[in-house]
This record gives C-alpha cells, sequence and structure tokens, in this order.
C-alpha cells in the first residue's frame, strides 16, 4: 500500500499537513514527543492549545504548525496502559480514527503519527502498531483521496514491529477477501 508508509525518523522535522502529537491531556506540552513538537513549534503553539481546554483521552483537536515544517499539529491523547482490560484498545483506536476524521475535516491529505502511547504511557509496541496500523488501512480504504499517512517510527526496532504488523494485517485483508 503506497499511500501508508512506515518511516524511521523524527516527526517535528517532517514537512506534511499535519503531524499527530501524542499529547497529554492538559495540551500545554510535556515529555517525548510532545515536548520535542512543542519545543520546535514555539511559544505560539501553546498558546493555541491553552485555548482549546484540553483533550480526553482518545478525542483529536488541531492547531497550526507554527515554526514547524507541517502546517498543522492534530494533539490526541492516548491512554495510558494498564493491563489491556481498562478499554485500552479501544481509546487507542480512536485516536487514530478521531484524528485522521479531524485530518479530513480540515482538507488535510498527508498526516504522520507517532507510535501514541508506547512511550511513558507503556503501550506495548506490538500490539499498539497493529492498532495503529489497522485503523489507517480501514480509514485509506474508506477514503481514496486521501494521499498518505506516515508512521513515523523512533528506533529500527520500532520500525520491524511496525512492518511486521503491516505484513501479518496485509495478509489478512487479501486472506480474507
Amino acid at each position: 500500500m503506497e499511500r501508508l508508509e512506515i518511516l524511521k525518523g523524527n516527526i517535528v522535522f517532517l514537512d506534511v499537513d499535519a503531524i499527530v502529537n501524542a499529547a497529554n491531556s492538559s495540551l500545554l506540552g510535556g515529555g517525548g514527543v510532545d515536548g520535542a513538537i512543542h519545543q520546535a513549534a514555539g511559544e505560539e503553539l501553546k498558546a493555541e492549545c491553552a485555548l482549546l481546554n484540553g483533550c480526553n483521552t482518545g478525542e483529536a483537536k488541531i492547531t497550526k504548525g507554527y515554526k514547524l515544517k507541517a502546517k498543522h499539529v492534530i494533539h490526541t491523547v492516548g491512554p495510558i496502559y494498564y493491563d489491556g482490560n481498562q478499554n485500552e484498545s479501544e481509546l487507542l483506536s480512536k485516536c487514530y480514527s478521531n484524528s485522521l476524521k479531524v485530518a479530513l475535516e480540515n482538507n488535510l491529505k498527508v498526516i504522520a503519527f507517532p507510535a501514541i502511547s508506547t512511550g511513558a504511557y507503556g503501550y506495548p509496541k506490538r500490539e499498539a502498531a497493529h492498532i495503529a496500523l489497522r485503523e489507517c488501512m480501514k480509514f485509506l480504504n474508506e477514503n481514496p483521496d486521501f494521499e498518505k499517512i506516515i508512521m513515523v517510527c523512533f528506533s529500527d526496532k520500532d520500525v520491524e514491529i511496525y512492518t511486521r504488523a503491516f505484513n501479518i494485517l496485509s495478509d489478512n485483508i487479501f486472506t480474507n477477501q
């Protein structure tokens, strides 16, 4: 699927319509991807985020990109992983589907995602990759005019996890048709 790319890199440097921020519920910056995006975008991002009154887990809100190459930032709050029995998978799915919905509503065509909730929030990477890719593949199938979704991985190991998950999901899609 040429409209879905798995890339090792730093999401803050991508020149796309929107990058997704794995934000905390305040939307005012934090650690990891969230902190890096806020730092690269500048103080204007924090000021706009302050006007959004936070964000609930699984929801998504959009801002300008400011000093980023990306035109916009879509902020979503991933679930904290406890034991897999606290609705975590549904909430993580909503992070992706709601971010893509916001992109569509704003006529965006190229979006980049980090691995939401897999850092400090502790979501198991393999399971998170399957959820992310399933939602993105479903969206691309339903929205043929959307140009591209980029899954941005931090390490070679993460690229391997996403590539393996993609291959499994692709095999299942073609096997079940």
